[in-house]
């Protein structure tokens, strides 16, 4: 069990954006990200959309960084 993240690649509201995701659960998913401040707006559908400047924090409190194709490939392998 794990909580994922890609890099900061994606663009939106003038912003870079990482995804954080569980291959476990969604409440594996919610606990992380209320722990790194993360609020529940931030959820969409199955991952968060993280901002550039809570990458580090993410990663510091164990997020591990992979690629996006992989972050996807793990995600759908989860269900």
């Amino acid at each position: 069990m794990a909580i994922y993240i890609d890099p900061p690649t994606w663009p939106g509201h003038g912003r870079m954006w990482s995804h954080l995701v569980s291959d476990a659960s969604f409440d594996e998913l919610h606990h992380f990200a209320a722990g790194i401040g993360t609020p529940q707006r931030a959820f969409e559908r199955d991952h968060y959309d993280l901002p550039a400047e809570h990458y580090g924090a993410a990663v510091r409190a164990g997020a591990v960084e992979i690629g996006s194709k992989e972050l996807v490939r793990r995600l759908t392998a989860a269900g």
